[in-house]
């Protein structure tokens, strides 16, 4: 007899109705005697049976696979379907032989062979030794052979990810740690292993994605959107699995329960609300940003065939992979068979749709009411979401600009760290001004900024704060970087965002690239107080460094400005975003992949590259940006929000997403910077130790490494400390920008809708 649920499963949002492949019966017959020939059915595993018969068949992974890839042919779902009982018995082999008695050397041991059985060019050498092995090493083989050196690349990595990532889920159980939300779902990606079915798809559609733009944002989001969404439905449907009968930490319902401080309901509701977030997003790019990246790269007419099969088969796994899971014995699902039958009647010619029997032991026989199987017959369903879930997406659009913040309730902000100030920091303050000044800077038209402005700013005493032990020249350089990088911050929505100019700003951006040449001399003149700002700190920051690190700086700074044109975007559409693709952006817009490049830059050659690409270091970062990121926006809230009529703040993120009040949205906020500060202690105190170990790590690349978290710890502090001395937030001086501004619009005129008006506020 079942247990009771924890919650009642919430409304899913489903647009696309779910289809079935015809060639489900071969699939499941196939799929039975793989798994018997690879051992996973009824052969207990170091003493311990991972699945007998019954297993197999109530879990019914074929049915999941003729839901998820509905146009496969029958070699091709045979072959699909051998895939994820694979992957599904490697996470109950892992559950049963390592996670239940947490056994953490034998896990990495277990985990270090596997990628000996999927390499990217020439054969498998290795000899497998258990189920896992022998059946990744008998898929490697029927799959690669197809497939490009790019996708196998892709494949290969995402296999691996979803392997060794199960050790993050192992040591949180052994230590008995919870994650907060933005490490949840950034890690969850991972071992979830949805990047990983997204690589299926393309395989299964026989569309690879072109290899120019499969790194591209708006290619990256897709696979992130598909990705978290797959996770965080299959999080509803597994709590009780999970949490109740495994003692799993990895799921998103318990972090909510936990973080939020909520009752088991409501914590599945915000997910379920987070799951439709993400599908929203999901769709935003796909009719948004793909067609333009397409028509900017280049991509020719079979190239763009094959991103719309691909985004065509990421649709059918979302509606398929939400069927099977109402249907698996697998999953917390009571009472959803019925309520999904009830949604339509068959379609003609399609066979009728399968279920699980009631008491988990196999395949009904026998359908409710013949099942939806076919284009339409989930109409009821699909209408039904779209208008219970349209007061969330109207929300994202109807945001009214420039609204009086009203009285602000700053959070406690905790900060572990004293602050160190270098004693260059008044004769920087000097040589920045006039660096500014020889730039043009304050003879702009239309003027950003005016050299009171500027001093009031003081962008050197962050830099001073960021790095205490710089020499004069490095901290002259660090403050030009800010003051070039916030002045750019402030210059495009000034220019490009009243005016709705997305072209203007393209070609902006597009000038700003010619100007970082890697190996050759600039391809243009700079003409612009921005362009010869640029021009000048490329020369002397890029000029001396060798060409690979040459390049992958021009990266970090293309990604900055980059994101400025996603924040113009959203500002034109008044579209507040989605709450991970704002996280995830903003510490693209706060400019961090380039401070922390010329962090890691001055470290030179001690550190192994593979070393900082690393799950530890990029927890590390990851968490001291988004630390910083959220300090900069629970103190520039009025600033923004009333001021400038803006949509990217993290408080009116949060309060958007929860349909919050503004008190409980700082609240929030200011939780997430606590757990991600102490993410960032956990990670340099625990795991930052681990690491160099696991790698064997020189006693000079450990120096280095403890030398960087020192360096981040200085970061943290000193971007508070910046926030809470300098004028730029502060309400006298907003109130007085703000006439200033408002008074120069009306020397000019006006330079776009209704600036005029609200530029007096």
């Amino acid at each position: 007899m079942r247990a009771m649920q924890p919650f009642q499963q919430p409304e899913f949002y489903m647009p696309y109705p779910a289809r079935l492949n015809p060639n489900l019966e071969r699939a499941r017959e196939h799929s039975k005697a793989w798994a018997c020939a690879m051992d996973m059915i009824d052969v207990p595993q170091e003493g311990t049976l991972i699945w007998d018969e019954n297993d197999f068949d109530s879990h019914d992974y074929a049915l999941l696979c003729a839901y998820t890839h509905p146009d496969a042919d029958g070699p091709m779902l045979d072959l699909i379907t051998d895939w994820y009982v694979w992957v599904f018995y490697f996470d109950d082999h892992f559950v049963e032989l390592y996670k239940r008695n947490p056994d953490l050397a034998g896990a990495k041991e277990y985990l270090d062979r596997l990628p000996a059985f999927m390499p990217v060019e020439g054969p498998i050498t290795a000899e497998p030794t258990n189920p896992v092995e022998r059946g990744l090493a008998d898929l490697w083989q029927r799959t690669v052979p197809a497939r490009t050196a790019d996708w196998r690349r892709r494949y290969a990595e995402n296999t691996k990810h979803l392997l060794d990532e199960s050790l993050w889920e192992l040591s949180n159980i052994s230590r008995n740690r919870l994650s907060n939300p933005i490490e949840y779902i950034e890690m969850r990606r991972k071992v979830g292993g949805a990047p990983w079915s997204a690589n299926l798809v393309e395989h299964a559609v026989d569309s690879e994605v072109p290899a120019a733009i499969a790194s591209a944002r708006p290619m990256q989001v897709l696979r992130d959107t598909f990705s978290d969404a797959v996770h965080l439905r299959n999080d509803l449907f597994s709590y009780q699995r999970e949490v109740q009968d495994e003692g799993e930490l990895s799921n998103s319902v318990l972090v909510f329960e936990k973080f939020l401080d909520c009752s088991t309901q409501d914590a599945a509701d915000t997910v379920n609300d987070l799951l439709t977030s993400r599908l929203h997003q999901f769709e935003h790019t796909a009719l948004t940003e793909v067609p333009a990246l397409l028509d900017e790269n280049g991509v020719d007419p079979q190239g763009r065939l094959a991103v719309l099969g691909y985004v065509k088969g990421l649709q059918d796994w979302q509606s398929g992979g939400h069927e099977w899971h109402i249907r698996s014995s697998r999953y917390m699902n009571e009472g959803l068979v019925e309520q999904s039958a009830l949604a339509g009647q068959s379609a003609p010619g399609q066979p009728a749709l399968p279920q699980s029997a009631p008491d988990g032991t196999g395949p009904a026989t026998q359908p409710v009411l013949g099942g939806p199987t076919g284009l339409g017959t989930s109409a009821a369903r699909i209408v039904q979401s779209l208008l219970s879930t349209a007061p969330q997406r109207i929300r994202s659009f109807t945001h009214t600009p420039y609204e009086p913040a009203g009285p602000i309730r700053m959070p406690e902000i905790y900060m572990p760290f004293d602050l160190s100030l270098s004693p260059h920091l008044d004769v920087c303050r000097e040589n920045t001004a006039a660096w500014a000044r020889a730039m043009g800077i304050f003879d702009d038209v239309p003027r950003v900024w005016d050299e009171n402005q500027m001093r009031g700013y003081d962008l050197p005493l962050c830099s001073a704060g960021l790095d205490p032990d710089a020499t004069p020249e490095e901290l002259d350089l660090s403050a030009a970087w800010l003051t070039w990088g916030t002045y750019g911050d402030d210059y495009y929505p000034r220019v490009f965002g009243r005016t709705l100019d997305m072209a203007g700003a393209r070609a902006c951006n597009a000038r700003l690239k010619e100007l970082m040449p890697v190996e050759s001399a600039p391809a243009t003149a700079p003409v612009t107080p921005l362009e010869r700002g640029l021009a000048d700190l490329w020369a002397r920051t890029a000029g001396p460094m060798p060409v690979e690190t040459r390049r992958r700086f021009r990266a970090a700074v293309d990604t900055m400005i980059d994101s400025w044109l996603w924040e113009l975007h959203n500002q034109h559409l008044n579209r507040i975003p989605d709450p991970v693709d704002y996280f995830e952006m903003r510490r693209r817009t706060f400019g961090s992949d380039l401070t922390i490049s010329l962090a890691k830059f001055s470290h030179g050659e001690a550190v192994p590259p593979e070393i900082y690409r690393t799950r530890t270091i990029r927890n590390m970062e990851n968490s001291a940006i988004d630390y910083a990121t959220m300090l900069n926006d629970v103190f520039s809230y009025r600033k923004e929000i009333e001021y400038e009529g803006e949509v990217h703040n993290a408080v009116l993120v949060v309060r958007n997403f929860l349909d919050c009040d503004q008190d409980r949205a700082f609240e929030i906020v200011g939780d997430l910077m606590t757990a991600r500060m102490k993410q960032f202690q956990y990670t340099v105190d625990d795991e930052l130790p681990v690491l160099c170990e696991d790698f064997g790590l020189s006693s000079e690349s450990r120096a280095v490494l403890t030398r960087y978290a020192d360096e981040l710890r200085d970061w943290m502090s000193g971007i508070l400390n910046w926030h809470r001395e300098c004028v730029r937030y502060k309400d006298e001086d907003l109130r007085h920008d703000a006439v200033s501004q408002g008074l120069a619009a009306l020397l000019r005129g006006p330079s776009g809708l209704g600036t005029s008006a609200v530029e007096l506020r």
